[in-house]
């Protein structure tokens, strides 16, 4: 019983400052986003799309999926961290010295006209700054501390934007976003080196990588398969219709993510200990995971469907009227990310079962219904709401992805598949009247005041509230 209590009290703790740590950065993060999109073209934008498609793999290739192995196993001791900083540390560095090289063949097929090849040289150093907190944090989320990694993340983002936003009012182009990139991921690291207090051994041993190979290479894959499955359609976008095309897709993509990775993050640095931790008890695993579930869809149904209804308005009152071609972009986007968020979350049961192989077959599934809208929709780019068609495909990609992987969560969490389907009845029918009369609302008064048509569109939400009360979850 003393067991269970002090598990709550962790987990009770750790969600509390998860929640602290993704409202502060994400709050940080959208009014330097707000206020750099006012200043900055979507070209620009468009030119560090190109490098953030790089970037994501680089930043995977560096984890390697050993940080999630870390937080998987039950008690990891010095040499384990220090084998994988010093790890982390020698891939970071040698993946910046291939994108250097590379970076030519970056310009080229974004037609960068030789504007990415310095860009992207210089903002890879982020890289390696931030493969030198990637240990402490996942100290910190193992020991369900999760305090100064909210603090780091803060601290961190105010910086780097400062910085973005006074290198933008000198110049609005795309150095302002890749020194903020920067001096953001330096200040983080620097200040989980100071909080934290821990320092790696000078250990690096093969027996523990190989240790660590069989979870970690899974969860790897399933990241490389992940990483590909978002970034496969900036790629071709930035080379098969421009910078001006991928710079609205790249910040249509940024915000819908903004809601869809917070709590994915939130979920995984809360709960994944939590679960891990009675990965050997079917009761209450089953228990805790289907509370997380039914948690999770109250908060996407009615958060995300409020936004697909008010998004106008929300890029009006905040972007102002330059970025109207990402409006409708985003609205899909946001459909898309329900389905994200739900398979990102059975991912995460899965992995706390010590399941990688279903991760990367869940993966294989999400991908190949990505490559095949890809295909299908690329004739229909051409026409003007080429770009909306191939974001459809998305949707229907991972809608399918979903289905799967419900299917392989029932098998190893001890629930069954009909628990999951049931979990989504009562949250639907709650959320029915309120965003009705949101769209009712919008539809009669978004011609007017942004902000006015923002503050009636979402008081039903409020109807949402007694209603999510009487659910017990």
């Amino acid at each position: 019983m003393a067991e269970s209590n002090d598990l709550k009290r962790l987990t009770v703790r750790s969600v509390k400052w998860n929640v602290v740590d993704k409202l502060s950065t994400q709050i940080l993060y959208a009014l330097t986003g707000i206020i750099l999109a006012r200043l900055i073209a979507p070209e620009e934008f468009g030119l560090i799309g190109a490098v953030l498609v790089f970037q994501a793999f680089a930043a995977l290739f560096v984890d390697s999926g050993f940080a999630s192995a870390l937080i998987q196993r039950k008690e990891p001791d010095e040499r384990d961290y220090s084998t994988i900083f010093w790890f982390n540390m020698l891939m970071a560095v040698g993946l910046y010295a291939l994108i250097w090289l590379c970076a030519p063949l970056i310009d080229q097929w974004f037609h960068g006209n030789g504007r990415l090849i310095p860009l992207t040289r210089i903002s890879f150093l982020s890289v390696i700054l931030n493969a030198t907190g990637i240990v402490q944090v996942n100290r910190m989320v193992k020991q369900m501390n999760v305090k100064p990694v909210a603090i780091a993340n803060g601290l961190g983002l105010l910086l780097g934007g400062i910085a973005g936003i006074g290198l933008a009012l000198h110049k609005p182009n795309a150095w302002a976003l890749v020194w903020q990139q920067i001096i953001t991921a330096g200040a983080k690291s620097a200040i989980l080196w100071i909080i934290v207090r821990w320092r790696p051994l000078f250990v690096c041993s093969l027996r523990i990588i190989r240790g660590f190979f069989a979870v970690g290479f899974g969860v790897m894959i399933q990241s490389i398969l992940n990483v590909v499955f978002q970034n496969i359609y900036s790629f071709f976008i930035g080379n098969r219709l421009g910078m001006v095309s991928l710079g609205n897709y790249t910040q249509a993509d940024k915000w819908s993510k903004m809601g869809s990775s917070s709590i994915s993050a939130i979920l995984t640095s809360s709960f994944l200990p939590a679960l891990s931790a009675v990965q050997d008890q079917p009761h209450r695993f089953a228990g805790i995971a289907g509370k997380i579930h039914r948690t999770t869809i109250a908060i996407v149904i009615i958060g995300f469907g409020w936004l697909v209804i008010s998004a106008e308005s929300v890029f009006h009152a905040l972007l102002g009227s330059q970025w109207d071609r990402a409006i409708p972009l985003f609205q899909l986007l946001m459909l898309r990310g329900i389905f994200v968020v739900l398979s990102s979350l059975y991912c995460n049961f899965i992995l706390a079962v010590g399941k990688p192989k279903l991760l990367v077959a869940a993966e294989l599934v999400r991908n190949s219904g990505a490559l095949i809208a890809l295909v299908a929709t690329i004739p229909f780019w051409g026409q003007p709401n080429g770009l909306e068609i191939m974001i459809w495909g998305q949707i229907a990609a991972s809608a399918i992805t979903f289905l799967v992987i419900v299917v392989m969560t029932a098998r190893v969490t001890y629930r069954r598949v009909s628990q999951y389907f049931r979990d989504f009845i009562p949250f639907l029918g709650y959320s029915a009247i309120p965003l009705s009369l949101s769209y009712l609302l919008i539809a009669s008064y978004g011609h007017l005041n942004p902000w006015f048509s923002l503050t009636l569109s979402i008081s039903p939400i409020a109807l949402y509230l007694p209603l999510y009360r009487l659910k017990k979850l």
